[in-house]
This record gives structure tokens, C-alpha cells and sequence, in this order.
């Protein structure tokens, strides 16, 4: 049976450099995804996420605990409680990617979900954390997450959430698979290199291992400090891991999508993969 859910992705380039102070950075991003929220809102968008912490730039291309400044609590932090006003207006489900503040010292690079109605459903937060020569300095700023891979029950599809560097693990697609995800978004802040050889790859081939849609998400543009261009290329890609939609490279753009979650059913009736699992023989992989 078909059920077709209109999901939307918002790639965007940072407005402010980071010689403008934080809260100036961080309210111009927000109100440019303000505006871009409404367009969906106007496109009838029911599932909309942004970009990994969309109000700000990569700040981790560098360390500098300035950025600490821009981490919020959630969900009672401003971020969190505006948008799910702008949810509730529009009855849109939000996946919201931010800086979350637990306690000074304590930060997680975090995607809240939130509910059509408004309702904070849960949060995800990202486990698995590069840390490398050029800027993706991440364990400066963030711990690993802590709440494995959660599933959300939105009103309109069961999704999950995995962040950038998350997608080179498999192991956390599967569990949202076995929970009974729809669709898994992945927000990105990702530069061209070697990522973008796997960039179609990665997600596409989870789709299909794990018989869901993925929704994955690139910033675009330059941000001044020397680790290379965000590339965009942001797309949906259906439960046999064919790309079904894609964003262009170097603009910012409200991607669109209409995914029928009936397929989801017919593509796990004629491939049992979930049947044929065995996890029995799996175990050895808890001690290499």
C-alpha cells in the first residue's frame, strides 16, 4: 500500500565569517533558514531536516574555544524551543542538527527531533567523531555520543538520524533498521577530496542493505580556514539504494522530495534479508 510523505533537505552556505561575533553568526543562519523553512512549509513538506549544526559555520576545521559559546541545553535551550514553535505552525516534522551543552565541559554534536505538532520527540546524539589533519579537530568540541541509535515515531514516518562521519559505520544503520526506520537522515559538513568518491556510495548502499530511504545533506561553500569546499550534492535515495534526487553542488537549495514508504514494505517482501540475518554467528565481531 502506498503512502506518500513529502520530505525536504536544506543545503545552505555560512553568511558570516568568523571575525563576526557568535551571536551575530549565529542569527543570521538562523533566520536564513527561517526563510528557507517557510519555502517548504509553502511546498507542503512534511519531514524537513537541515544541515549538521546548521547555525553556525564547521567551526571545527579549527580549535578555539570560542565556539563553546554557541552550545544550547535541549531541549530547553532557544534553538530547540523556536523551532518547535515553527513545527507546530507549520505542521512540519524537524530534524534540527546543533551544539548541545549538558554542562560547561560536557558538549554533543546533536540533532534534535521534533514532532509536527511541536512535540520534542528525543534526540540523537553523533557517536562516532573524526579527528584529523585538515580540520576535523571534532573530539575538541564534542564527546561521543551516548544514546545509541534511536528510532522516532513523527507523525508521519519512523526515522532516524546518523551525522556525517557516522556514515563510514554500518553497524548503527542496521540497528535503526531493525527498530523500524522509514528514512534516515544524515546531515553532513563534508569537503571534496577523498569523501566525495563515496559520497553516492556509503549512504545508497545502507539503503539497500537495510531496505529504508536515507536522506543525506551537505553545506555548500567555502568557510575561511583552509580545509577545502563543501560540496553540496545533497539527495534522497529510495530502499534499493538508487539515488531518486539530488541537489546541485554549489548553491544553496531546498531539496524535495516525495517518498512512498510502501516500498519500504515491498522491497523487504522480495529481498528477506532481515529474515536471513544470523545474528547467532555475529558476536565474534564484540572482541576484534
Amino acid at each position: 500500500m502506498s503512502k506518500i510523505i513529502r520530505c525536504g533537505l536544506i543545503q545552505a552556505a555560512n553568511v558570516k565569517g568568523p571575525a563576526s561575533s557568535n551571536a551575530v553568526i549565529k542569527k543570521a543562519m538562523i533566520d536564513k533558514h527561517l526563510k528557507m523553512i517557510t519555502q517548504a512549509a509553502r511546498q507542503k513538506v512534511q519531514i524537513l531536516c537541515l544541515q549538521e549544526i546548521f547555525y553556525g559555520p564547521y567551526f571545527a576545521a579549527e580549535q578555539n574555544p570560542r565556539w563553546y559559546q554557541l552550545a544550547e541545553k535541549v531541549p530547553e535551550g532557544p534553538t530547540t524551543s523556536l523551532m518547535r514553535k515553527i513545527a507546530r505552525k507549520h505542521k512540519m516534522v524537524l530534524v534540527v542538527p546543533l551544539f548541545e551543552e549538558v554542562m560547561a565541559g560536557e558538549y554533543y554534536n546533536t540533532a534534535v527531533v521534533i514532532d509536527a505538532d511541536g512535540k520534542y520527540l528525543g534526540k540523537y546524539r553523533k557517536v562516532h567523531l573524526p579527528h584529523c589533519y585538515p580540520g576535523f579537530w571534532e573530539k575538541f568540541y564534542f564527546r561521543p555520543g551516548n544514546l545509541g541509535y534511536p528510532v522516532f515515531e513523527t507523525k508521519y514516518a519512523k526515522i532516524g538520524v546518523y551525522l556525517c562521519y557516522d556514515r563510514h559505520f554500518p553497524e548503527g544503520t542496521r540497528i535503526m533498521g531493525l527498530k523500524g526506520a522509514e528514512i534516515v537522515f544524515n546531515p553532513n559538513a563534508t569537503v571534496s577530496g577523498l569523501s566525495e568518491h563515496i559520497w553516492t556510495l556509503e549512504m545508497p548502499a545502507h539503503a539497500a542493505i537495510n531496505q529504508y530511504f536515507v536522506a543525506v545533506i551537505n553545506r555548500v561553500g567555502k568557510e575561511p580556514w583552509p580545509i577545502g569546499e563543501f560540496y553540496g550534492s545533497s539527495y534522497f535515495a529510495d530502499p534499493r539504494g538508487q539515488v531518486i534526487k539530488k541537489a546541485g553542488r554549489d548553491k544553496d537549495e531546498l531539496l524535495v522530495a516525495d517518498l512512498d514508504l510502501g516500498m519500504v514494505r515491498k522491497v523487504r517482501d522480495n529481498w528477506q534479508f532481515y529474515r536471513d540475518r544470523k545474528p547467532e554467528t555475529y558476536g565474534e565481531i564484540l572482541n576484534l
